[in-house]
């Protein structure tokens, strides 16, 4: 893009603090269906009268339905307009909380949550939303914003949960964001113009269709492995069929004319390194918000748990979900001053040094509040900056689906991180059937560890002094070669 087809592509911007504000709205709601459903799943199950194996799909589904779209949406809105599929990806996450509001029967929670998990293309679109809609001045921290407020809601819904259930009913953990996620959509029609810039030509269905299938493969061996065992026969079967059509869809990308992921774009140093730390990243935060509200619900006869209730257990997270809330507005000043290399490196040490304490020193609440404060602070710093480094290497026409793939990655850690460390924790059980104090302490140790490799990947992101500059509106910003 020229610079004088750049000046009239700003002509028909407007309104970019309600462009944010619908943004922020379609995001957080997003965040908080990934965790709101988390502390109630056994209302859930009592609701519908049915067992926990399949009470676990009501998070499954959704976690399945996420990774397949978020990548494919993101692409879709490079290429067809990403105004166009936010309003579609808003009205999905509308519909499938109403679903879920509604649901007669655990069959019927599992598919709303299915057409929830659709709506995962929200974030990659709204980063795409962002670079040709607000200015340059205030795209940085806008996407700081957005990417931090991912984490800060999943905490901030494990926090409401409780709350929402015992005032309003559980019916309206769903209602909520039914309403906000819909009037989103209709702010988006009316407020947030359809972006000019497209990527040329029509995307293969073949690769969407592989990539759909690996990506379904491995996460459903990964949420069913400790239940099944490892090395059972369908785990393995699962982990061989994720490598098959993985490898079959890099071969199908390579021959494709328009590819649903540009493989030579995934080699960009600023592109793969931001998802290397995305990865550890997610490993660490899922992990964590899962498994201290279980160490602090753990009754007291046990020798080392609280035993809290599901809204007090709540509220040790609240400070994570505050300090990586505020990050989202001081990342982006950081690292126009250090760089993003400087600023992601200092979150994961922050992050070694939180989930290391936890491991140690998890005697007194006020210890894990301020622990969860240190690891907000972190997180805030990674996902924040991480987001702009990803932005900053690619083409502008290939915003959604780099961003997509970025936050895919970290849902895949993630994944990981809770099957890794959720199997430390339950390999061995005292008195009573409930986990020993060591198992938290492993844990949590290797959380720490996996935030010392996020700051070595870091050290091997390309020094950029922020995101949105002027080369990155139409090249990457970073040559993968000499960077």
């Amino acid at each position: 893009m020229t610079p004088a087809a750049q000046d009239a592509d700003t002509s028909h911007r407007a309104h970019p603090r309600i462009t944010i504000v619908v943004l922020a709205v379609g995001v957080g709601a997003f965040g908080l269906l990934q965790s709101l459903i988390v502390p109630v799943l056994s209302q859930v199950r009592d609701r519908f009268d049915t067992d926990q194996a399949t009470v676990t799909w009501v998070l499954t589904a959704y976690l399945l339905s996420a990774a397949v779209a978020t990548p494919l949406l993101g692409r879709i809105g490079d290429a067809v307009g990403k105004q166009r599929m936010l309003v579609v990806t808003l009205s999905l996450l509308a519909i499938g909380s109403a679903m879920a509001a509604l649901a007669p029967s655990v069959e019927w929670m599992i598919v709303a949550r299915v057409v929830q998990g659709l709506g995962g293309g929200v974030l990659p679109l709204a980063f795409g939303v962002i670079r040709d809609e607000v200015s340059q001045e205030r795209s940085g921290t806008a996407v700081g914003l957005l990417a931090s407020l991912v984490s800060a809601a999943f905490g901030i819904g494990i926090v409401l949960a409780g709350p929402i259930v015992e005032v309003l009913g559980y019916t309206w953990l769903f209602w909520l964001p039914a309403i906000a996620t819909a009037l989103a959509a209709l702010a988006t029609v009316l407020f947030i113009p359809e972006s000019p810039v497209r990527t040329p030509g029509r995307i293969s269905v073949l690769p969407a269709v592989l990539l759909s299938g690996w990506l379904v493969a491995l996460l459903l061996a990964i949420s069913e492995g400790n239940d099944r065992g490892w090395t059972s026969p369908t785990i393995l079967g699962l982990f061989a069929a994720a490598v098959v059509l993985a490898v079959t869809w890099i071969w199908s990308e390579r021959r494709a004319a328009v590819p649903v992921i540009d493989l030579d774009l995934m080699r960009v140093r600023g592109v793969w390194t931001a998802n290397a730390v995305a990865f550890v990243a997610g490993f660490g935060t899922f992990a964590s918000l899962a498994f201290l509200p279980q160490l602090l619900q753990t009754p007291v006869e046990s020798g080392y748990g609280f035993g809290d209730t599901i809204s007090q257990s709540g509220w040790v997270l609240l400070p994570s979900s505050v300090t990586a809330f505020v990050m989202g507005f001081v990342a982006p000043r950081l690292v126009r001053r250090l760089t993003a290399r400087v600023v992601i490196c200092a979150g994961a040490i922050s992050n070694v040094l939180a989930f290391g304490g936890i491991a140690l020193f998890h005697d007194h609440t006020w210890q894990l509040c301020l622990l969860m404060a240190l690891q907000g602070l972190g997180i805030g710093c990674v996902v924040s900056s991480v987001a702009g480094v990803v932005l900053s290497s690619v083409p502008r026409h290939q915003t959604g689906v780099a961003s997509g793939m970025n936050a895919n990655i970290r849902l895949i850690g993630g994944s990981i991180g809770s099957a890794v460390v959720g199997g430390i924790i339950t390999a061995r059980t005292g008195a009573g059937g409930y986990p020993l104090e060591v198992g938290y302490r492993d844990g949590f140790l290797v959380l720490s560890v996996a935030a010392v490799l996020a700051a070595g990947a870091a050290l091997l992101i390309p020094r950029m002094p922020g995101w949105a500059s002027s080369r990155a509106a139409d090249e990457p910003a970073v040559d993968p070669l000499r960077a």
